[in-house]
């Protein structure tokens, strides 16, 4: 501390210290003593003496304030100076100034929009009240699922027996009709347990929360709005407050107005909340799990407490009900972790990247300040040997520094907002419901000082940089030899190591896009199992008041395949309850029939089919034979199984034939396997293919499903028929999720996440390359240009153009080769971390690290041959008298 204190007291001067006020102090009383004296000899009483001599002084404190302000202004009138100073040398240097400030600007606007990003999603506390005590609470099965929905009948023993938690609530998913003047409409919702926004610690800006026990049953139906909903649905009008919505033919009583900052990711989107009142089929089944949990941690208890305390209970429930929970546990988790989790590797990787390149702008600026500033070496030596100080010549680099700094920031800020609009324009439209916390993502405090910080630090080292490396105590060699004084020395000591970092950080770039471009390659090129071209979808709800039983509700999945078949180009059409390349989830639990049973969980993918589903995926049918439109619920149970399920339960026999049921083996649940079709995905692109078996939809409907249509034309053009056609059948069906399902696919989060890191992490790998090389030239040419003489003089003893060609490519040639060494060793070590993010592609890809050398190399090369060109093309005699 000393030592900064010495050098902030030389590079700034002096101000009011401890130190200086008793030197002061010490200072007039000498002087006052003096007068004193003078006084005395001139026959003046000691005591008059003094009052004459405070009087001429005009008061100790006085003085001292007319000496305080006196030191004052030289400073600011130095500070003024500099600044105007700078602003000359970089107005007369635009070039040098331009490519500064846009180098370094690129840095900040990069690492400023991704660390916006960054601080949205991980950084920023949830908004709920003291959310670092809210928790997760889910179940898991063994090691296959680390965290499942709990059942509801779970969720209530949990409640009741728990010792950690001061409050556990719960929420699911789910769209209601909502009816309107002009029609029924669909709107997203959630249903929660009674307690849910109390344990979030969030209130109603209008209206009240959720009673207690307005989530039991026969409990009047209530509805809290969303901000969003009351404003767009509602007219914002506070009387909506004990007005009723009628939400899939059931009235509502609406009782609140949520805040408008709330939000709630995995229920992103929701419209209404309404109470979870445990009535529901699912419900009904310990078996059925549905259901997320929420909870609040008492005080002084620990995550790692209450995780230990829930699979202490998960135990003890096995024990009591082994046959619906068998192998489940429990698992709690910080409630920051669950929501946003997932995106933490990815956003730390671009930000990562981003950094990098800022690292790699700041050097490049840092090479261009050192170049510059032994062009000035006459010039510093000139004002050092007419009296400047080594402070004051020090303060003249800090505010050229900060001058930078400062314009590099305006400029990055500006690019950083353009940077996170469009980032925001490219998340797709699911996803983006599912990321609230992006909502109003700009330019706010937390990212302005993060930029502030960058580009302080950026200054400093801008200002540091050129004050080490000047000569401030060489001023007569400085005179003597002007700007050759050293310039070997820099290009080997230190420009030179400033050009390997740049190059070796490249190469860790170009290492990772590298990596993560074949990743997204690899992702989009898996096996589906399907033809996804030419594929229209989209998804419709019914009201089940209204098709409230089976035949219905069959009667209209058929009517909708039958409209959609007739449409011009469509060539077949067919329903799914859960699309592909969508989730692994929405699972049953099977036994199979005449096989020993002790109560094992055989978890498999449920999906309801219609009878062209298969024909119209063109899905290949391995053996047997596809279930047809006439096998309704009257009909014998059948299923179709994937390749998956054989392979696993079926092992070295024929599963045509054979027969499961649920896990009681109750005989309406019995099911003949009549075939066996082709693996397809039906989770997500990265995710491994689970069992699926596949019903008849006409023998297990329900009134949500999503049509399938493959056409002829383009599948975008017949979206708005398929939609009106829909609507003629009933102008009460809900039609949303209208897609492409190529779009789908691509757009779907895993296919998102990897692209955009890729090409996030491509972008920054190319200015990266970019600049690296463009500093590597620089290097070069200047060096070049400072060694003419001596090229000159080799020239003229007989040395070839050829040797000049190789006395700067050998010395460029080595700072290349060790920087893209020290970059191929930083590359493999920082791929190791991108495990999580890349798929099917190995961190040591020879082929990528091989590339990305050679890449590197040649560009590189070009860069060092163009000055290599120019100094071979020296005439021995010019540059001899040039020098």
């Amino acid at each position: 501390m000393k030592a900064l204190r010495a050098w902030v007291a030389r590079l700034f001067g002096s101000w009011p210290s401890a130190r200086r006020e008793r030197e002061l102090a010490e200072e007039l009383q000498d002087h006052l003593e003096l007068q004193v004296e003078d006084n005395l000899r001139a026959g003046m009483p000691r005591e008059r003496a003094r009052r004459e001599a405070l009087l001429k002084l005009g008061g100790v404190e006085t003085a001292k304030e007319a000496y305080r302000d006196r030191a004052g202004i030289p400073l600011l009138e130095h500070t003024l100076q500099d600044v105007r100073f700078a602003c000359r040398q970089l107005a007369r240097n635009p070039g040098f100034a331009a490519t500064a400030v846009v180098v370094l600007a690129l840095g900040i606007g990069a690492s400023t929009a991704i660390f916006a990003f960054v601080d949205a999603a991980l950084v920023r506390p949830l908004p709920y009240r003291d959310p670092a005590s809210l928790v997760s609470v889910t179940e898991s099965i063994g090691t296959l699922v680390r965290r499942s929905p709990l059942s509801h009948a779970d969720y209530l023993d949990w409640k009741k027996l728990n010792r950690a938690l001061d409050s556990l609530d719960v929420f699911s998913g789910s769209g209601y009709m909502l009816s309107t003047p002009e029609g029924a409409e669909l709107v997203s919702g959630a249903r929660v347990s009674a307690g849910f926004f109390r344990t979030l610690g969030v209130a109603p800006v209008l209206g009240r929360d959720f009673l207690p026990g307005e989530d039991a049953k026969g409990a009047p139906a209530a509805a809290i709005l969303s901000h969003g909903a009351w404003q767009r649905r509602f007219g914002g009008r506070e009387g909506v407050i004990g007005e009723t919505a009628v939400l899939s033919d059931i009235p509502h009583t609406i009782v609140g107005v949520l805040p408008a900052t709330f939000h709630f990711a995995p229920r992103g989107a929701a419209e209404v909340w309404t109470t979870q009142q445990g009535t529901g089929a699912c419900e009904l089944r310990r078996s059925c799990h549905n259901l997320g949990g929420v909870g609040r941690l008492k005080p002084g208890v620990s995550i790692a407490a209450a995780d230990s305390e829930m699979k202490r209970i998960a135990s003890e429930l096995e024990l009591q009900y082994p046959d619906s929970n068998r192998g489940q546990g429990a698992s709690v988790v910080a409630l920051a972790e669950e929501l946003v989790g997932h995106l933490r590797p990815v956003l730390l990787l671009l930000l990562g990247g981003a950094a990098l390149l800022l690292v790699i702008a700041t050097v490049n600026v840092t090479s261009l300040l050192l170049v510059r500033s032994e062009s000035r070496r006459r010039e510093i030596s000139v004002r050092g040997a007419l009296g400047a100080s080594r402070g004051r010549l020090a303060r003249q680099f800090l505010v050229e520094g900060l001058l930078l700094a400062a314009a590099g920031a305006a400029l990055g800020l500006g690019l950083a907002a353009w940077a996170m609009r469009l980032l925001l324009r490219l998340v797709p439209t699911d996803m983006a419901r599912g990321m609230p916390y992006l909502q109003g993502l700009g330019l706010d405090p937390h990212v302005l000082a993060f930029a502030a910080a960058v580009s302080l630090l950026a200054a400093m080292l801008f200002s540091l940089t050129p004050v080490l490396r000047s000569p401030f105590t060489a001023i007569q060699d400085g005179l003597a030899l002007g700007a050759r004084g050293s310039t070997r020395t820099l290009w080997r000591h230190f420009a030179s190591r400033l050009v390997v970092v740049e190059l070796a950080i490249a190469v860790v770039l170009l290492v990772g896009a590298a990596l993560l471009g074949k990743s997204v390659r690899q992702l989009l090129d898996v096996e589906l199992g399907f033809d996804p071209d030419r594929i229209a979808t989209l998804r419709v709800a019914a009201p089940p008041a209204r098709y409230d039983d089976s035949e219905r509700a069959v009667a209209l999945a058929r009517e909708v395949v039958a409209r959609a078949s007739g449409l011009p180009g469509v060539e077949s059409a067919a329903l799914t309850s859960v699309l592909p390349v969508s989730f692994n989830g929405n699972t049953d639990w099977i036994r199979f029939v005449g096989r020993p049973y002790d109560g094992e969980h055989n978890e498999v993918n449920q999906r309801d089919v219609s009878a062209d589903y298969f024909a119209t995926l063109r899905v290949n049918l391995v053996r047997g034979r596809f279930f047809t439109d006439a096998e309704d619920a009257s009909k014998p149970k059948v299923v179709v199984i994937n390749r998956a399920l054989a392979r696993r339960y079926y092992p070295g026999e024929d599963p045509i034939g054979q027969r499961f049921g649920d896990t009681s083996l109750a005989p309406g649940s019995i099911k003949e396997i009549v075939g066996i079709v082709d693996d397809v995905r039906e989770g997500a692109l990265d995710s491994e293919i689970w069992p699926a078996v596949y019903y008849p939809f006409n023998q297990d409907s329900n009134t949500s499903f999503s049509l399938v249509v493959r056409t002829s034309q383009a599948e975008r053009s017949l979206l708005p028929a398929l939609r009106a056609e829909i609507r003629r059948i009933d102008s009460s069906l809900g039609i949303v999720d209208e897609a492409a399902m190529r779009d789908r696919i691509n757009d779907s989060p895993a296919a998102y996440l990897h692209r955009s890191s890729a090409w996030l992490i491509g972008s920054f790998a190319a200015l990266a390359l970019f600049l690296s090389v463009v500093g590597l030239y620089g290097v070069v040419a200047y060096s070049v240009s400072r060694r003419s003489q001596e090229i000159g003089l080799r020239m003229a003893l007989g040395a070839g153009r050829g040797s000049v060609y190789r006395l700067v490519l050998v010395e460029a040639g080595r700072l290349a080769a060790f920087g893209i060494g020290a970059g191929l060793v930083l590359g493999t070590a920082a791929a190791a971390s991108l495990r999580k993010v890349l798929f099917e592609t190995s961190a040591w890809d020879v082929p990528t690290l091989v590339g990305v050398a050679g890449t590197l190399a040649l560009a590189a090369l070009v860069a060092s041959y163009l000055p290599a060109r120019r100094a071979a093309s020296v005439d021995p005699v010019t540059a001899l008298r040039a020098e």
